[in-house]
């Protein structure tokens, strides 16, 4: 616990909970969000590594706790070839990040997020059409390159499965299975590089009940409420989370 503490002052550990809990809630709630929210402000407190391992290590406790919200609901032949190109993609990713500053990652996140926000608000689920393979998995290869690089697969699958899957309860079942499996590939790829280290396993440790908590609420909620109301506040918190990671890459 001191070594936390040295590392990061108790406010600060009070921010890394309270976004893994929020991140958590609109997860739950909309099948994405979770590294869009989550990656930014870990960004701002962390090495680009430590931020990204947590994040994706994060993404998956929650995941397997909550793997009834997903498991068996989601198509699976878009699916297979998706999580195919993520692999390729994510080894990339993973070269890209270990040569990147601190400012740079943040900059390039903060980009990141910013155009796939706007996109993902701009797309509008359509009838059911038959989608191409090959686009499914440049799809993946472009989502395992943001998950190496960023831990941030989410951008172009979401773009993916609101454009192609009209059910509210398949797309997110579908963005929740596919997270956890390229964030497993992160993870496992992160290894490899040697960017798993004390500091990211400890605040999972710290962060994960408060992850866990906002986990359990955005569930009850979109059974509530279902997910439409709150996708315009997840944008717009990834939104402005974005911007101010450009910010503070380039100032």
């Amino acid at each position: 616990m001191e070594l936390i503490f040295d590392l990061l002052s108790p406010m600060q550990l009070l921010a890394v909970g309270g976004t893994a809990m929020a991140a958590a809630l609109l997860r739950a709630f909309t099948g994405f969000g979770f590294a869009m929210i989550a990656v930014p402000v870990f960004s701002l407190l962390l090495l680009p590594s430590e931020a990204v391992v947590l994040a994706a290590s994060l993404t998956i406790a929650v995941s397997t706790t909550s793997y009834k919200e997903w498991w068996g609901k989601f198509p699976v032949d878009q699916f297979k070839p998706m999580i195919l190109g993520s692999l390729g993609g994510t080894a990339v990713g993973v070269y890209l990040l270990s040569g990147m500053s601190k400012a740079d990652f943040q900059l390039w996140i903060g980009l990141s997020v910013i155009a796939a926000t706007l996109v993902t608000a701009l797309v509008k689920p359509t009838n059911k059409v038959r989608v191409p393979k090959r686009l499914t998995f440049g799809t993946g290869i472009a989502s395992g390159l943001m998950n190496g690089a960023f831990a941030i697969p989410g951008p172009p699958v979401v773009v993916y499965a609101m454009a192609v899957i009209q059910e509210a309860a398949s797309a997110r079942a579908f963005l929740m299975a596919f997270f956890y499996a390229s964030n497993m590939l992160g993870v496992v790829m992160f290894s490899i590089a040697g960017m798993v280290t004390l500091t990211p396993l400890l605040l999972l440790v710290l962060a994960f009940p408060l992850t866990l908590l906002g986990d359990k609420t955005g569930i009850a909620l979109f059974h509530r409420f279902g997910s439409g109301s709150y996708r315009p506040v997840a944008l717009v918190v990834a939104l402005c989370l974005g911007c101010w990671n450009v910010y503070s890459g380039l100032s």
